[in-house]
């Protein structure tokens, strides 16, 4: 039994009418990657887009030939997709600045002594 369409070109395909349940193997589905870009050495990397690629290395071939070789580019980042990690709105709070800046202040360190000892020798002058 084929599948009869309502676009002839299917229907003359012939194309067996059951359908294929077996799942994708490992090697028939290629990995997503994110690419960073660098345009000049100090500078940031700036994500430009995602490519897709069966492994690390040819990911990075990919995108040399995608994102570098239009643009001045001095280093690219290639990173699978999974391998990024996000923060959830839930923690929002780990990015609430800290008010109390103790750690500016030289007092809470072992050399108060000193410092102490520098500050009155300078105030006699």
């Amino acid at each position: 039994m084929s599948i009869k369409s309502l676009d002839p070109r299917i229907t003359r395909e012939q194309l067996p009418d059951e359908s294929d349940n077996n799942p994708i193997k490992e090697l028939h589905q290629w990995q997503t990657y994110e690419v960073f870009h660098q345009s000049k050495k100090g500078d940031r990397h700036i994500h430009v887009g995602s490519l897709h690629a069966p492994n690390a290395e040819m990911a990075i071939l990919l995108a040399k030939e995608q994102y570098a070789r239009r643009y001045k580019c001095v280093n690219l980042w290639v990173v699978k997709t999974s391998d990024v990690f996000i923060t959830d709105y839930d923690d929002e709070d780990m990015f609430e600045a800290n008010q109390e800046k103790m750690y500016r202040e030289a007092g809470g360190y072992k050399v108060m002594d000193r410092i102490n000892k520098f500050k009155t020798e300078h105030k006699k002058n």
